[in-house]
């Protein structure tokens, strides 16, 4: 009754939830997020156009009147008790913070962070960074071990190449990781790296083809694995709040039937 009487004194507040909460609100929302990265993209061809600065003015004082809708409507602790709510406001924040300011640079990266907001926008990307960020505790040992794999191979390539090659590729610690980051990612690593090294060094080959064995293969692999497992928790833990409730309402309904059962008992007595 109390829940009922707040709504009553408060129906202002009500239809603006209602409005937040409306299945064309959070499209509508998109779409402007989708037309503010249009809008940044005809900025880098056309810059300081008058048209393109006005709408840039509107879409963010529409994402004020959104931050402010969704405020009244839910409540500022139902609003910020959710964390991409906060992450939205700190966006908006920063945007109207540095509208004006004569750091341009500052301001086309408030722009570009804008977009980012698509995310908590869409239910699906969302899932997936929550998916992410739970992950990171499983990834820190993997992540672990990639640093000391990538060490040991790193030394011994400055051991044993820093005169095959440039200083660029081999000649010091932080070059030969930048040089195993190459050819981890399967770029140039043949033509650029391994083969001249080879031909100098014949047992070369088993450097290169271990570290990519154990370390594009085996590593990146184990990364993908942990993130697939976290993206299927969401699905799994979904499933099985709807076998609890269900199971809770199947007790119910047996705890109905038993006290209908009693009732046709007693009268027929």
């Amino acid at each position: 009754m109390e829940h009922s009487g707040n709504k009553r004194s408060n129906p202002l507040r009500e239809k603006i939830r209602q409005l937040v909460e409306h299945k064309y609100f959070q499209p509508f929302i998109i779409s402007i997020i989708l037309l503010n990265g249009v809008i940044i993209v005809a900025e880098s061809y056309i810059t300081g156009n008058d048209v393109l600065l006005a709408l840039d003015t509107i879409i963010v004082w529409i994402f004020v009147v959104e931050l402010a809708l969704k405020m009244i409507g839910l409540g500022v602790r139902g609003y910020f008790s959710e964390k991409w709510n906060i992450f939205d406001f700190l966006i908006v924040a920063a945007s109207l913070i540095f509208y004006n300011t004569p750091l341009v640079s500052v301001l086309r990266l408030i722009r570009v962070l804008r977009l980012i907001r698509m995310i908590p926008a869409i239910p699906a990307l969302r899932r997936i960074i929550d998916s992410l960020m739970r992950s990171v505790p499983a990834l820190t040992g993997i992540l672990g071990l990639s640093a000391l794999i990538f060490s040991i191979y790193a030394i011994i390539g400055t051991t044993f190449f820093r005169d095959v090659l440039d200083y660029e590729f081999f000649g010091s610690f932080h070059t030969s990781l930048f040089t195993l980051m190459q050819v981890v990612t399967f770029e140039s690593w043949a033509s650029q790296v391994a083969r001249p090294v080879i031909a100098e060094i014949p047992w070369a080959w088993v450097y290169f083809i271990s570290f990519i064995v154990v370390a594009a293969l085996v590593i990146l692999n184990l990364v993908v694995a942990v993130i697939l497992d976290y993206l299927g928790h969401d699905e799994e833990e979904l499933k099985q709040k709807q076998m609890d409730r269900l199971f809770e309402e199947n007790k119910e309904l047996k705890k109905d039937l038993e006290e209908i059962k009693q009732i046709l008992l007693e009268k027929n007595k």
